[in-house]
């Protein structure tokens, strides 16, 4: 969350709430309508200067209004961004900027440059102040919200999520909603133990928790207006605190919003299970953080939907605004994404084929403005705050999201996955990044899914239900091609892959099997073929709304049978004719240099990247694998050093594929990395009697990040068969 200085001069509120026929100071002025004049506006200013700032001018002129935004004619709130000047850039943290193992902090920087208006919202009904940011009519009309606002959301309850007590929380929410036309508040506040007494204490000046409380209360209200809300508060930020609330809200409400987080640990794994595993349909959104590329905790959970951040500006085209990554200052202000260390990758992302580098959960799954410099109207008078201030980063596109849910009403039991199912329901952010990282797309967009953004951002509440489908959804399964086994001897496990237009997980079934043989429900082919013959084989991937299959021959020899010769099948396995044929490579990977990285054996070895720099690096040779034969083994030593110090990331990998005659991969073999550094070779080996009978390509991808060397260096291949 972020806090932004981007007000106008107080006296656009003055006039603005002249103009709204609704200003009420005092003795000291009367009721006006939109239609008085320009002197007695600056008459309503003089009376109201003492309340709001020293340097509230006489001097307001009519055109004024013409800053306002067009629904201010009709009433509504007229809320907007204001000029970029050099005092409204930059910000600092509202809570701890150090993110630690232990402490959760709120995602809020205030902007500098703030001057919060001193006068109360509640003077004046329907008049958001000019240049505090978008309020609630410019945010629904942004995600095509405006007619599911106006009319869902009665009888469902958003729970917050945050920190220490808001004392005024319930008389600044009434004079936001107030201010934005908005309907009274039906607003409960509980401690930690979703109790209304007693509350947590306030929290330290330093530590601005109530801004956050009152962003998050705004932007569920902007939202769904006619949602009941509850903010549960925990006692602080730096116990456990914050996940007994989260407890807490669950039993109260079905959509719970927390723009907090901490640094991943190893403990989180049993964490999810404990805090965040609710009833089915029980939605909870987590901000992705604000500071740049990098994951936290518990953004990463599986069982939470992860929302980052995006810029978001009015544009011409048909939708009437655009998006991209939210990145103000790469390295350091930016929407969180990131590879979790620890949370094992769910389904519905591992259906999406991602490209390799990250086998892990992936936040985030969606977006929302986020960005300050397209920052929310929030209205504030504790700790110190003194009214409208214009507020962004991701503790404002989490509870937005999680009023989203709210006005959709039928979240499925993984909230998360319903986004992936109704892909073709939000708006793909295709442009910016938020840092550095391989495989990109985790912290750049790009067509589809991206990690800054997820799935995108919401185009109406469809893709936020369970079931159903935007647009025609087609699957697609890979051909594994022809296979071969014999009777007797266990077949290494056969994994066939799909994908889903709509980016649905996928369940497989399989009909012509031979017997002794089946399939899972996630396409893995395992058994003992028990009796000779040849059948066509048809695999099927369903989401459940759409289907596709393919078709191979799988022939069983009975055991026993001859034809097998015997003998190594790669070409120049240790390359010791000092060039590459028959292998193919990228340039300079055949290697020499006994001091730098010796080989196992011999004068040679294939030494792949290196280098310290963006780099890939090949190695493949085609072989012919006789279907005579009962068994084919491949091996190979590796030798790898690195220069990154990291225990815990992959940066640079190795993978070791089997690709068929088109160039498509069959299988994945193995994958090492950086993590694999040691002294010296370690042997591996393989089985490929999946592929007896088929023509292969054994294939070796090395790719290296933008700094720090990592080599991976190979010698003494062999395929054996027999």
């Amino acid at each position: 969350m972020r806090i932004s200085s981007r007000l106008r001069a107080l006296a656009c509120l003055a006039t603005a709430a002249a103009v709204s026929g609704a200003l009420s100071v005092g003795a000291a002025s009367g009721a006006t309508s939109p239609g008085t004049s320009v002197a007695s506006t600056a008459g309503n200013a003089a009376a109201v200067t003492a309340n709001v700032a020293a340097n509230v001018t006489t001097n307001l002129t009519a055109n004024v209004t013409a800053n306002l935004i067009s629904a201010e004619a009709t009433g509504s709130a007229h809320a907007s961004q204001p000029a970029v000047t050099a005092e409204n850039q930059g910000s600092s943290h509202a809570c701890s900027a150090v993110i630690v193992v232990g402490h959760q902090s709120c995602f809020a920087l205030k902007r500098n440059g703030v001057h919060p208006t001193a006068a109360s919202a509640s003077a004046s009904p329907d008049a958001i102040p000019s240049g505090v940011g978008y309020g609630p009519s410019q945010l629904q009309s942004a995600y095509n919200l405006t007619s599911a606002s106006a009319a869902n959301g009665a009888g469902r309850t958003i729970a917050i999520v945050d920190a220490y007590d808001d004392a005024n929380a319930a008389s600044d929410l009434a004079a936001y909603r107030s201010a934005a036309g908005l309907p009274a508040a039906n607003f409960t506040k509980v401690n930690q133990s979703g109790q209304t007494s007693p509350l947590p204490s306030a929290p330290p000046s330093g530590d601005d928790w109530t801004v956050e409380e009152s962003l998050d209360l705004d932007m569920a209200s902007a939202i769904c207006p006619l949602c009941k809300i509850v903010l549960a508060e925990a006692n602080d930020d730096s116990s456990d605190g914050l996940y007994v609330a989260q407890t807490a809200a669950a039993s109260l409400a079905g959509y719970i919003s927390n723009s907090w987080g901490g640094s991943e640990s190893s403990t989180e794994t049993s964490q999810d299970s404990q805090y965040f595993t609710h009833a089915s349909g029980v939605v909870t959104t987590v901000s992705a953080g604000d500071s740049d590329y990098g994951a936290s905790y518990p953004a990463t959970s599986p069982n939470v939907v992860s929302v980052g951040g995006t810029n978001l500006a009015t544009s011409s085209n048909s939708r009437g605004w655009t998006e991209s990554v939210w990145n103000t200052t790469p390295g350091s202000e930016g929407t969180g994404s990131g590879c979790s260390a620890y949370e094992a990758q769910p389904a519905w992302q591992t259906a999406l084929n991602l490209p390799s580098g990250c086998s892990k959960r992936v936040d985030n799954d969606v977006a929302a403005d986020a960005d300050p410099a397209t920052g929310v109207a929030v209205y504030d008078t504790s700790n110190g705050n003194s009214g409208w201030q214009e507020v962004g980063g991701t503790s404002a596109s989490s509870p937005m999201v999680a009023a989203m849910f709210a006005l959709a009403g039928n979240a499925g039991a993984t909230p998360a996955q319903d986004i992936y199912q109704h892909a073709g329901n939000f708006y793909d952010v295709t442009s910016g990044n938020d840092g550095t990282c391989t495989p990109s797309y985790v912290c750049t967009a790009g067509t589809g899914y991206d990690g800054p953004t997820g799935i995108g951002t919401p185009n109406g509440i469809t893709g936020l239900q369970t079931g159903g489908s935007g647009g025609t959804e087609t699957v697609s399964v890979t051909n594994p091609g022809n296979q071969s086994s014999t009777v007797g001897t266990a077949i290494s496990t056969l994994q066939v892959s799909g994908t889903d237009s709509a980016s649905k997980a996928l369940t497989y079934s399989a009909t012509g099997l031979p017997a002794g043989l089946s399939i899972s429900s996630s396409g893995a082919i395992t058994g003992t073929p028990s009796a000779a013959g040849s059948s066509t084989v048809t695999v099927t991937a369903s989401s459940g709304s759409a289907s596709g299959s393919t078709s191979f021959t799988w022939t069983v020899s009975s055991s026993g049978g001859g034809g097998c010769t015997a003998a190594q099948l790669l070409g120049n396995p240790g390359f010791e004719t000092g060039s590459a044929s028959p292998w193919a490579t990228s340039a300079s990977v055949i290697n020499s240099d006994t001091t730098s990285e010796p080989s196992h054996s011999g004068s040679y070895d294939a030494w792949l990247d290196g280098y310290g720099t963006t780099h890939t690096d090949t190695l493949a040779q085609s072989v012919s694998i006789p279907a005579s034969c009962t068994s084919a083994d491949f091996s190979f030593w590796l030798h790898v050093d690195t220069a990154e110090t990291s225990t815990t990331k992959a940066y640079d990998t190795l993978q070791v594929q089997v690709l068929n005659s088109s160039g498509s991969v069959l299988g994945t073999l193995a994958t090492y990395s950086n993590l694999n550094a040691g002294t010296g070779y370690t042997q591996h080996s393989f089985s490929l009697a999946s592929y007896l009978g088929q023509n292969v390509t054994l294939k070796f991808t090395g790719t290296e990040d933008y700094e720090l060397q990592t080599s991976f260096v190979i010698d003494d291949t062999t395929l054996n068969v027999r």
